[in-house]
C-alpha cells in the first residue's frame, strides 16, 4: 500500500521523521478518522491506542480537562506526540557509540 493510500494511523507509525507527523494534512485527516472511529467504532480505536501505545490515564485527563474541545483533534495530537517520543528514542539509542554496551545489545 502507498502511503498516500494508507488509513492515517498507519501513516503515523511508518513515519520516519518529526517532519512528517508534524504535517497539518495529516493531523486533519487523523482527527477525522479518530472521530469517525468514535462514532462508529470506539472498539477499534481503543486498539489502535494501544498498539501505538498511548497512555491510557494521560488521555483520560487531557480529554475531562478539555471536554468542550474536539476529542478527535485532542486524540489525534496525542498520537503523533508519542510516535515523535518513538522517533526521538530511536534516535537517541541509535547515536551511541558502535561498541558501546554490545553485551547488553539483543
Amino acid at each position: 500500500m502507498k502511503p498516500d493510500h494508507m488509513l492515517p494511523p498507519e501513516r503515523i507509525l511508518q513515519a520516519r521523521s518529526e517532519v512528517e507527523l508534524r504535517d497539518q494534512q495529516l493531523f486533519d485527516e487523523l482527527a477525522t478518522y479518530v472521530n469517525g472511529l468514535i462514532q462508529t467504532d470506539f472498539e477499534q480505536l481503543v486498539r489502535i491506542l494501544y498498539r501505538m501505545d498511548v497512555s491510557e490515564p494521560k488521555l483520560k485527563q487531557l480529554l475531562k480537562e478539555h471536554p468542550e474541545d474536539d476529542a478527535g483533534k485532542l486524540i489525534a495530537s496525542m498520537m503523533i506526540e508519542r510516535q515523535v517520543q518513538k522517533i526521538q528514542t530511536r534516535k537517541m539509542f541509535n547515536n551511541e557509540e558502535p561498541n558501546t554496551f554490545n553485551e547488553e545489545r539483543w
